[in-house]
């Protein structure tokens, strides 16, 4: 795990950066990989690497690394997990390292850089250098674990592992224009959705693209690994599949548990991650969980994890924070955060990592299993209300009424929306669709993101379930991806996440939900718990990694929020209605008619530009 930056120069028309500034460049990510930082300056690119050591932690793990051939120069973020598969299948010899950055080198040289990222079982992101076509190639992982982002213009292009490296470059620093579309995203979502940035000329890799930019500014693009909204084949969920995804499970869990260095679960109260603990106890008998004990009889749950950790004979690191704490790490938080992010959980996250770090660099978490596995209520909510999206508008009205006052359904959205599509995308938002529509008036979204919550040729549940689980996949899992890898390598953390190991991701996909029938979350989840826990311990609430947001926004927080919303700058109020958007903050203070999530969301936006942009 680490952080990298590589420039290339399109026809020598950029100047490369001196070394100092380069390096200075580096150093933002510096968090990510604080063991060894290693540059090296070709004709026309620049390569740096800041490791973060798991494998083979001698210096010939450090990078950047050349194939063999000397062909291609590589910087790789991630672990992949199947390397020494892979180094047996095509009998790699003369290996200088351990390590998996050694195997794909060698993989480049052997298959090209194409097939052997189709090969690839892990998290990563990767930029290699071509010396032969002259061109620089960039790919990442399946699920979009691991960041990668990229600029481009007519001087060459910058890739890196955080956004800050990018728009901080001298190539882009003085031309950064804002995307008012993306903006809006923000504003709604509280992330950046990949391909897009808050830039027009910055942009991320998609999960599972494969990007090859030549010297003259040739753009080819693949889709290397993606899956279907309704993949074929699927399998009845029941008892059997659930024992044949056990025993799945225990495999991608063993060779995750692969490491020089020490390594830990994270262990909460709810359904994932005290399955991945119980997997990682099967495999590594010594493992030990941390678990988070927030000081709040409300938001607590460490005493359902304490009853895992028990019956699972697991050691566990008990992790005890009081809100006070959570609140003084905000300015921290926002140091560290390279780009604007509005989940407020990352705060937790933030410190039960830091926390994590002093004793461990790899830890495995249960992220993931919601989004593959039908954990979220919603799932069920939009099941049950699907098909009265059916019926036209004009004559839907009158009979949703009637059901919510006659006490049949429970849900105004068929009422308020038009199409499901609608429902669905505003159920992710966390500032009203017409509150956004009036910050940003005559603003769409992106067609990217239009397309991700497009349900229109959607007419059966089954149908409907799988699409759901695709958005979900491609949409808000990305967020909760970002919020752990940023908060993680802010403390120099290596998060692993075996539920979205490919052979799970592939499996989860051909398996038909129950839930029309069962009417239950997670079934296959809690069936394979069910084999290592009770029952009667599984079924508990999860309170998740809540903070008192509400209080907070009130109380020890108003003063900053005004400040930064009032009183300094408003970034990229050009765009947008700014006083609007400030009267929806005074009403959330005077009227409590605006969302504390929407609050934080505009904060959050601000105090990243405090820090990164007018700083």
């Amino acid at each position: 795990m680490c952080g990298f930056l590589g420039e290339f120069s399109f026809n020598n028309k950029g100047s490369l950066s001196t070394a100092e500034k380069f390096s200075q460049i580096l150093e933002l990510s510096k968090h990510r990989g604080p063991d060894a930082s290693e540059t090296y300056c070709g004709k026309n690119y620049q390569l740096g690497f800041n490791r973060l050591s798991i494998l083979d932690l001698s210096a010939n793990g450090n990078q950047p690394k050349k194939s063999p051939s000397r062909r291609y120069d590589v910087v790789f973020n991630g672990e992949i997990y199947n390397y020494k598969e892979l180094a047996k299948t095509y009998q790699l010899q003369n290996l200088k390292s351990s390590s998996d950055t050694e195997i794909i080198v060698h993989l480049f040289d052997v298959i090209g850089i194409e097939e052997t990222v189709k090969k690839l079982n892990g998290m990563f992101a990767i930029t290699v250098i071509d010396l032969q076509t002259d061109s620089v190639f960039l790919t990442r992982d399946f699920s979009g674990i691991k960041p990668l982002f990229y600029g481009v213009n007519e001087k060459g292009l910058v890739s890196a592992s955080q956004f800050d490296q990018v728009f901080k470059h001298p190539w882009f620093k003085d031309d950064l224009k804002l995307r008012p579309d993306i903006m809006k995203e923000y504003f709604g979502f509280g992330y950046m959705q990949a391909p897009n940035t808050v830039y027009h000329s910055v942009f991320q890799v998609n999960p599972g693209e494969l990007l090859e930019f030549k010297s003259d500014r040739t753009l080819n693009k693949k889709q290397l690994t993606s899956f279907e909204k309704l993949a074929k084949h699927q399998k009845k969920e029941d008892d059997e599949t659930a024992n044949k995804y056990n025993t799945l499970l225990d495999a991608v869990v063993k060779r995750q548990l692969i490491s020089d260095v020490p390594i830990a679960t994270f262990l909460s109260g709810g359904i994932d991650s005290p399955l991945i603990t119980a997997h990682s106890k099967n495999n590594k008998p010594d493992i030990q969980a941390i678990t988070l004990k927030v000081d709040d009889a409300y938001l607590n749950e460490s005493e359902i994890a304490q009853d895992y950790a028990k019956e699972l004979s697991v050691n566990q690191d008990i992790y005890k924070v009081k809100p006070s704490e959570i609140l003084a790490s905000i300015d921290d938080y926002f140091e560290k955060c390279a780009e604007p992010f509005g989940d407020y959980s990352s705060l937790p996250t933030y410190l039960l990592t830091k926390h994590a770090s002093k004793t461990y660099k790899v830890m495995l978490s249960g992220d993931g299993g919601d989004e593959l596995f039908y954990g979220y209520p919603r799932f069920r909510q939009f099941a049950e209300h699907f098909y009265l999206f059916k019926i036209p508008f004009s004559i839907r009205k009158p009979i949703v009424r009637l059901l919510n006052k006659s006490k049949l359904s429970n849900t105004s959205a068929p009422y308020y929306y038009k199409t499901f599509s609608e429902w669905q995308m505003a159920k992710h938002m966390h500032i009203f669709p017409l509150h956004l529509d009036e910050m940003f008036p005559n603003t769409s979204y992106s067609k990217e993101l239009l397309e991700l919550y497009n349900f229109d040729e959607v007419t059966t549940k089954k149908q409907l379930l799988n699409s759901l689980r695709y958005n979900e996949f491609y949409a808000h899992l990305q967020r909760v991806l970002i919020k752990v890898d940023r908060s993680s390598m802010a403390n120099s953390l290596e998060v692993r996440v075996p539920f979205l190991d490919k052979e799970s991701v592939d499996f989860s996909w051909h398996l038909e939900s129950s839930l029309p029938q069962h009417k239950v979350l997670k079934k296959t989840l809690k069936t394979c718990l069910n084999h290592f826990i009770p029952k009667a311990l599984i079924n508990k609430k999860k309170m998740g990694f809540m903070v008192p947001l509400d209080d907070w926004l009130n109380n020890q927080l108003k003063d900053d929020v005004m400040h930064h919303v009032f009183e300094i700058p408003f970034y990229g109020a050009e765009f947008l209605d700014s006083e609007r958007l400030k009267a929806s903050i005074l009403d959330y203070y005077n009227e409590g008619r605006f969302s504390a999530w929407g609050v934080w969301h505009i904060y959050a936006w601000q105090k990243w530009a405090a820090k990164h942009i007018y700083d």
